[in-house]
């Protein structure tokens, strides 16, 4: 971090040994051993500093957003944190809308709407943000982030930084072309049409509503736990509930009693105890039904020392 420093003084914050717990959605995880956050114009320039100079020293870095859908080992990670949410900020033209990826996903929704701008109101209370909606394709009430998407601003594998168009192929259900390169999402640039504001705002109230009515905010949790598939002819949760799974519990993790693909902590929950329910989950299903779930919760972090099968 010197090296880097000297190179590029960092404007934000840094910490050693900073508790993962304090950046996830799920409020579980051990350690960072460096966990940093640059603020202000400077981010992509002190981002390439930080990743060219980590390739080079063979230190590992994990890009966070807002630590939604993540699970952090109770042992914490190893090497650097990059903390995006740093970087967050938005401009608006005629047609279009560029968001910086740390730009919370409920603020750029605002944002849109304050603007009398219709784009991202079908993400109005998720978690997250844009840089890992952008990651993950995020999806809700049958609409991704793939549909509105114009070009994706990112740092590529030699740190330049360059803009990669929308290709339909490209992406996929909850899947984008970054999830199997080593680049760093800067923001999108997403297509907007003029929306009335009164319109926009209900829209945005009637989809945090399902949310919270569903149970999103009851307890720490990710969301959804499972993806769907339709070749199941019924969603994940459904087919949990249907096997009377719900309430299931492990150590401090739990199968939310109102939703089946909902798992919460309860307030004592380790990283491990979910994981495992997961397992469980996994099995039950593939045991009765024949079906594979497929995580959508990532288990990121040290798991040498819990048992976790990769």
């Amino acid at each position: 971090m010197e090296k880097i420093n000297t190179q590029e003084p960092l404007q934000g914050a840094l910490r050693f040994d900073e508790p993962m717990s304090l950046h996830t959605t799920f409020k579980v995880g051990g350690p960072a051993d460096i966990w940093v956050r640059p603020e202000g114009p400077s981010f992509p320039r002190y981002a390439a500093c930080l990743l060219r100079t980590a390739r080079t020293e063979g230190v590992p870095v994990f890009i966070l957003g807002g630590g939604a859908n993540l699970v952090v080992s109770d042992q914490g990670i190893r090497g650097i944190v990059l903390d995006t949410t740093g970087w967050s900020g938005w401009q608006i033209d005629e047609s279009s809308v560029l968001l910086y990826a740390g730009t919370t996903v409920d603020k750029a929704v605002e944002v849109c709407a304050d603007h009398e701008r219709e784009a991202l109101a079908f993400l109005a209370g998720m978690p997250g943000s844009i840089g890992g909606a952008i990651w993950m394709n995020a999806r809700c009430y049958n609409l991704s982030i793939s549909d509105v998407l114009m070009e994706t601003w990112i740092l590529n594998e030699q740190f330049e930084q360059v803009w990669v168009p929308f290709r339909p192929e490209d992406f996929e259900y909850k899947i984008s072309p970054f999830q199997h390169r080593q680049v760093l999402i800067l923001g999108g640039r997403f297509k907007t049409r003029p929306g009335d504001r009164s319109a926009l705002v209900a829209e945005m109230q009637k989809y945090r509503q399902d949310r919270e009515t569903k149970g999103h905010y009851t307890l720490p949790s990710a969301g959804s736990a499972f993806k769907n598939n339709h070749a199941f002819g019924k969603p994940t949760g459904k087919i949990i509930d249907e096997l009377g799974l719900r309430g299931l519990s492990l150590g401090g993790a739990k199968v939310a009693d109102w939703h089946g693909n909902i798992i919460v902590n309860t307030g004592t929950a380790t990283a491990q105890d979910i994981y495992l329910l997961t397992e469980i989950l996994k099995k039950r299903v593939k045991e009765a039904l024949g079906y594979d779930l497929e995580c959508e919760i990532l288990f990121v972090g040290d798991w040498s020392q819990d048992g976790h099968i990769s």
